[in-house]
């Protein structure tokens, strides 16, 4: 989260394995990321995300998190879970009660 905060969107390939998949977007790779995170940040360049949970169970991660920065919007809250490869992200389920026009 720290590097989503920071706007460090190149570090998505440090983070993300090379066939990282996101099964809410859809999508394949750390580019991928990189793109959600420019598109999120270019619409909400205040945004943040503050971590409110995490459960860990073998290779998997659950993060609870809240977004600050939204305008008009209670923070909205995200659910998450990551499957984690050899200590980079390769896996993602999230749901979100963020709204977006």
């Amino acid at each position: 989260m720290a590097t989503f905060n920071a706007h460090d969107h190149a570090a998505a390939k440090e983070i993300f394995t090379a066939d990282f998949y996101s099964h809410p977007l859809g999508t394949t790779g750390p580019e991928s990321v990189t793109r959600s995170w420019q598109r999120f940040h270019e619409d909400f360049p205040e945004a943040r995300v503050v971590v409110e949970d995490i459960l860990v169970e073998g290779d998997k991660a659950a993060v609870r998190t809240s977004v600050h920065g939204v305008p008009g919007q209670q923070p909205p809250t995200m659910l998450e879970i990551f499957r984690v490869r050899d200590g980079r992200i390769a896996e993602l389920w999230g749901l979100s009660s963020l709204r977006r026009s």
